[in-house]
């Protein structure tokens, strides 16, 4: 199952990338295929550690452009933050969000009450609502 998901996640990459007109290079590949492996919501600053170890001389600023053009085509979320760095998540699918205050940890949950929230009439007349997402704060049972 891995690999077919592993699969669909390249050919989602390879779509969007030739969508949006982005060359298909080599530190792109390894960039995605690290976010998309990885299920802890990495900062840039945690993709630049994994790419530096297939590509030594990549940038930071390199990785950060490329992980927020990913974010602008739709193939990652930023995860909601609150002061410190940006956080990534390749699953693009509808859910939500546990963040421990104390460890920062992320953890995705689904709840089809959020998904189908109401917005109140003074949010829609002033906002075109895109997505509902939830982020609730708390400690985890590993920082309790």
């Amino acid at each position: 199952m891995a690999i077919k998901d592993n699969n669909v996640s390249m050919n989602l990459f390879r779509d969007k990338c030739k969508e949006h007109n982005l060359r298909i290079t080599p530190q792109r590949t390894v960039i995605y295929k690290e976010l998309h492996k990885s299920k802890d919501h990495p900062s840039a600053d945690a993709i630049f550690r994994k790419a530096r170890k297939v590509f030594p001389n990549i940038s930071f600023d390199t990785v950060n452009r490329t992980v927020l053009t990913f974010a602008k085509i739709g193939l990652v979320n930023v995860v909601e933050g609150c002061g410190g760095p940006k956080r990534f998540d390749s699953d693009t699918e509808s859910h939500h969000h546990l963040r421990c205050i104390k460890c920062n940890r992320i953890i995705d949950f689904h709840n089809k009450d959020y998904d189908s929230m109401e917005i109140p009439d003074e949010i829609k007349n002033k906002f075109t609502v895109l997505r509902k997402r939830v982020c609730i704060e708390g400690v985890c049972s590993k920082c309790r």
